[in-house]
């Protein structure tokens, strides 16, 4: 028992010096100016931030090769759609045209129902890849590569491909097209 009191002593005793040390210097300190932050720490925080930043761009390049297949798909379902329109076959050619316009909305979007998910779990985190461009009105909130603008257009081609399913033309659809196309060309030009 008297060793853990000594113990306790000493603990008390070393934190009354160290207290009279932090004081007593405290006025010297304030005199010669504000200590410098250590080299260790502003490296490790360069390193964090350089670690943030390259997720900022992992995630751009992700929500891009998102789109890319959302367009890659589309371009299948554009040459199904228009073979069976060739053919005289409706019923493929409703499907492939229905399926079309919902890869063209996935555009819009930047992906599908369980894609806004982790979106939304990012804004709920405070993550905003594009805050200036929301500030702006540029971005649609937790958006990272279609804008605003982008996003309408690629939802009016949407809607327009999909009033097509019920009596598709191949050159109507292939116009249509011709402007998702444009618009795609334009969100995946590597960022600045």
């Amino acid at each position: 028992m008297k060793a853990r009191r000594g113990y306790s002593a000493v603990i008390a005793l070393g934190a009354l010096v160290a207290i009279a040390m932090f004081f007593s210097a405290a006025p010297a300190a304030a005199q010669a100016g504000a200590p410098a932050t250590p080299p260790e720490m502003v490296a490790t925080y360069s390193a964090l931030a350089d670690a943030i930043l390259a997720v900022k761009r992992t995630e751009a390049d992700l929500v891009r090769s998102i789109l890319a297949a959302a367009y890659a798909h589309g371009e299948v379902q554009l040459a199904r759609a228009q073979r069976s329109i060739g053919a005289g076959d409706a019923a493929a050619a409703r499907a492939a045209v229905e399926a079309l316009a919902a890869d063209v909305a996935q555009l819009a979007t930047e992906g599908d129902a369980a894609v806004a998910q982790v979106r939304k779990r990012l804004l709920e985190g405070g993550h905003h890849h594009n805050s200036a461009g929301e500030a702006q009105g540029l971005y649609d909130e937790g958006f990272v590569v279609v804008t605003k603008a982008a996003k309408q257009k690629l939802l009016e081609s949407s809607r327009a491909i999909g009033q097509m399913a019920g009596a598709a033309k191949a050159d109507a659809l292939g116009a249509e097209w011709q402007k998702v196309k444009a618009i795609y060309a334009g969100l995946m030009k590597p960022a600045k």
